[in-house]
């Protein structure tokens, strides 16, 4: 739980102070119906760390950055040390901030004041920042461990994992079966979302670490999963899913018909994809945007056929938006039930749905219209409507359905192999990042017979709970955007990351939820004057109380604008 009062020896000394003051009960002041308490300051969980799979310090590498000028550092070094802050959890700063849909801004206090801080584009500047200083990791320890990691998989999880092992002191080594590192990161992201450079400069920084990577080596073939088990302590097991699951429908076995992880990875590694004039993307995921405007960059006309409607798409919103701007139609409460060769065309049969009750994904299930069939005629047909793992070789960790049952502590059913990622449950890279963070934890935990802590889960501090009115209005900085028109051509990075000036501004906008960050408020309006301030304490946690001349009042707490004052220690 993340609670931290001011020193244990303060604490004492407070307790022993009222216990004075306060000797009967009988005496004890009320002050507008409470009785005589006094502050306490207490580090709550800002609803941004909370909403993220990774749990980025997010409010610490923020308010580092927007608090240079208070205590007089220059703006490299605040970011310097804000890189540090971030990749503590997350190895991918550059990476997703590019990438990751935010979850963390859903949470954001501030949206109920104007809107959510730009968290994913201040990670962005920060992670490029990183790169363009040449900076480098923090180890958790300096030393050097006797035991032997094996990771399987070089996507976000298994890095994640490499990392977080690497940095605890571990030989480590990762084998992926593709040529280069990166899984879905490399082979599922189009260039325009994600250049190639940053993330080989990413990764680049996890080898550094001394991670050993051996690629083109697939588990279950080249190298056999139990060989890999004897050789090596422990195992993780991150190969994610990787293969695009049918439509299950007449004619999807057309060499025209593709699937969606495939066609992407084709196009990621450089080859030519002839899609033709018209193409339709089956699916309403990220993939299936992906593919969409891929195909959009092709020269290609296209549709994205959806059995739902947009509200239940679950590709990111934001990059539905822009293939809209670019020209590609999306056709909600549609399915395709056949697909037919016509001559140097397919001649694609679809049905139009309608939504009946909620299934098991809490969405309403699609159900089609009797009656309603109709063709449409493309070149191409992208079906992107599921991924599968491939768990060749490893059938002892697989279930039924030939996934890997999810466990929180990251557990398969075999002793010494752990398991994460997109093989466990279909996410967002920040949460397979999350897995490999968490996976490391219980794996160096059983690789020193100590015991795992379990996380609690901690009530995050509430925006009725700040005082909004003491925030000024600040608009939010967004990057830039190259035109649709102009991004349509080629394969150039669309958004364009913060400039300087803007990403402080950024900064500022954070309101340090559940933390002190400096504005005096508690200070100056203490009628007692009990309230110092002392910038050499940690950053956050700088003000605090004499008790002895603290009389309960309460203004202290009422007058804190980010909630991170309680009244406490009352009889």
């Amino acid at each position: 739980m993340e609670m931290e009062a001011q020193t244990m020896e303060e604490t004492e000394k407070a307790g022993a102070i009222i216990k004075n003051k306060v000797a009967d009960p009988s005496e004890v002041e009320v002050v507008n119906g409470v009785s005589w308490q006094c502050p306490v300051y207490v580090k709550r969980m800002p609803p941004c760390r909370s909403e993220c799979p990774s749990s980025e310090d997010i409010r610490g590498y923020l308010t580092y950055i927007g608090q240079a000028e208070t205590f007089d550092r220059e703006h490299e070094e605040s970011v310097d040390e804000a890189w540090h802050i971030l990749t503590d959890k997350k190895p991918f700063p550059a990476v997703h901030g590019r990438n990751c849909p935010h979850p963390c801004e859903d949470g954001c206090n501030r949206q109920h004041k104007d809107s959510s801080v730009a968290i994913n584009n201040m990670e962005r500047y920060i992670g490029d920042h990183g790169l363009k200083r040449g900076l480098k990791f923090k180890k958790i320890t300096d030393k050097t461990r006797d035991q032997k990691v094996a990771i399987i998989g070089a996507g976000p999880s298994g890095l994640s994992c490499a990392f977080q092992m690497a940095r605890r002191g571990y030989p480590v080594t990762v084998f992926e079966s593709a040529e280069k590192p990166g899984g879905m990161l490399r082979y599922g992201i189009p260039s325009y979302r994600l250049p190639e450079d940053i993330l080989d400069a990413e990764i680049q920084n996890i080898i550094d670490l001394g991670v050993e990577l051996k690629c083109g080596v697939k588990i279950g073939e080249d190298v056999s999963f139990e060989q890999l088990k004897s050789d090596y302590d422990v195992v993780y097991v991150a190969v994610g899913a990787q293969k695009g699951s049918n439509m299950k429908i007449e004619g999807e076995d057309s060499g025209k018909v593709l699937s969606g992880v495939d066609f992407l990875r084709r196009i990621n590694m450089g080859e030519t994809v002839n899609v033709g004039k018209k193409v339709m993307v089956v699916g309403g995921g990220n993939t299936a945007i992906d593919a969409a405007r891929v195909s959009r960059r092709l020269g290609a006309e296209v549709t994205i056929l959806y059995r739902r409607t947009r509200n239940e798409m679950p590709a990111i919103a934001h990059e539905i938006d822009e293939s809209e701007k670019e020209g590609i139609k999306l056709e909600i409460l549609g399915a395709p039930v056949a697909i037919k060769e016509d001559g140097g065309s397919l001649a694609v049969t679809c049905i139009k749905m309608e939504l009946g009750e909620k299934d098991s994904s809490g969405r309403a299930r699609p159900e089609p219209v009797e009656g309603s069939e109709y063709t449409v005629e493309v070149d191409t047909v992208i079906a992107a409507v599921g991924q599968q793992p491939d768990l060749t070789g490893m059938d002892e960790i697989a279930n039924e359905w030939g996934w890997i049952d999810d466990a929180a502590t990251r557990k398969t059913g075999v002793d010494g192999v752990y398991a994460g990622g997109d093989v466990v449950n279909l996410d967002i890279a920040t949460t397979a990042v999350g897995h490999g963070r968490r996976a490391a934890q219980v794996m160096d935990a059983h690789l020193n017979n100590a015991e795992v802590k379990d996380i609690p889960r901690v009530r995050p501090i509430k925006h009725d709970e700040l005082r909004l009115d003491y925030y000024d209005e600040a608009p939010r900085n967004n990057e830039t955007e190259l035109p649709a028109a102009e991004r349509i051509k080629g394969f150039d990075e669309v958004n364009q990351a913060l400039p300087m000036e803007a990403a402080i501004a950024e900064a500022k906008r954070c309101m340090s939820c559940g933390l002190c960050f400096f504005c005096d408020q508690c200070r100056v309006y203490c009628p007692m004057e009990a309230i110092e301030r002392d910038k050499k304490r940690p950053v956050g946690q700088m003000m605090f109380t004499d008790y002895t001349k603290c009389v309960g009042c309460h203004i202290c707490a009422q007058v804190c604008p980010s909630g991170y004052i309680e009244m406490g220690m009352g009889l």
